[in-house]
This record gives structure tokens, C-alpha cells and sequence, in this order.
């Protein structure tokens, strides 16, 4: 496996990764998670344009996993990161988040943050393990509010979710 920048041809199969890897939450009685539609492919190349977008690409250098971040409160906040179930339980979300906790150092960030629900075996119980922590609501700056407020808006508070940070 090799961690790369995302490029424009990955960007379809960015969706394919977050389509199939979604289909884990209609398993746990969460179908409109499973049922969302990915991030479209203009947004998916918003990221990719910033230099913030990253594939761990498996044998023929095909993605296998996904993460998207952008800069928020002073840190590198981790907006998606996806993998295919083929390649889930073998490190690859976690050297995803490694690799872009070394990407927000250079950039001189001081933390990751992600947003994330809390009772999802594989969200903050697996954060929690991968060294983040959950942030009080007053450690929780202006972009992090704004980011829980859309996620309010498109349902997702349906289900306990929380924001997480690590130190970096």
C-alpha cells in the first residue's frame, strides 16, 4: 500500500470507496448514513486542488481508501476518510490519519479534529484508539460549530455524535 495525493482520475472511485464502505451502517440500523449520496466530484476536486485530498492505493496503484481534510480552528480537520471494506482492519485508515497528521505538522497545524458518531464501533470508539480524544463544547472553536451545525442541518444528529482532537 502506498499513501499518495489524490489525483482527478482517483476521484470516482473516492465515491465507490465511500459508497461501499457506507453499506457497513445499513448492517447497524443507520440506512440514511448507508443511503447518503457521496461527496459530489467538484467537491471531491475542491480538496484534491488544495493539496488536502490523499489515497492509500493498493496493487495497480487503485485506491483502496480515502481522506479528505481541510484547515479549521488552527488545525487540519479530517472531513472524510473512507475505506473499502476489502481493505478494512489492515491499518489503512489509520496510516490515512498519519499521514495527515505529518501533513498538518509541515503545514503547522496544531491538532486534527473529525467529527464523528460516538456509538459506531469503527468512528470514536476507533478514534480513541488512533490517540483522539472528545473535545468539550467549549474547547470547540468557530469552524468546528459551524461544521456540527451543517451536519445538524443534514440529518446526522439523529444519532450521538461528537467533535474529537488530537494533539499533535
Amino acid at each position: 500500500m502506498r499513501i499518495r495525493a489524490a489525483v482527478l482520475a482517483d476521484l470516482p472511485v473516492c465515491q465507490d470507496i465511500e459508497r461501499a464502505a457506507g453499506e457497513c451502517f445499513r448492517d447497524i440500523g443507520m440506512t440514511a448514513v448507508a443511503d447518503d449520496d457521496p461527496l459530489p466530484l467538484e467537491e471531491l476536486a475542491r480538496y484534491a486542488g488544495t493539496g488536502l485530498a490523499w489515497v492509500a492505493a493498493g496493487p495497480e496503484d487503485r485506491p483502496l481508501a480515502y481522506l479528505i481534510a481541510e484547515p479549521v480552528d488552527g488545525a487540519l480537520h479530517v472531513e472524510q476518510v473512507s475505506v473499502h471494506p476489502t481493505a478494512a482492519r489492515k491499518g489503512v485508515g489509520r496510516a490515512l490519519l498519519e499521514h495527515a497528521a505529518l501533513r498538518a505538522l509541515a503545514r503547522h497545524d496544531d491538532a486534527l479534529t473529525l467529527t464523528t458518531f460516538t456509538a459506531v464501533p469503527w468512528n470514536a470508539p476507533y478514534y480513541l484508539r488512533c490517540g483522539f480524544r472528545i473535545l468539550a463544547d467549549e474547547e470547540l472553536g468557530p469552524g468546528l460549530r459551524e461544521i456540527r451545525r451543517q451536519e445538524a442541518r443534514h440529518g446526522l444528529d439523529r444519532w450521538p455524535r461528537v467533535c474529537m482532537g488530537r494533539t499533535l
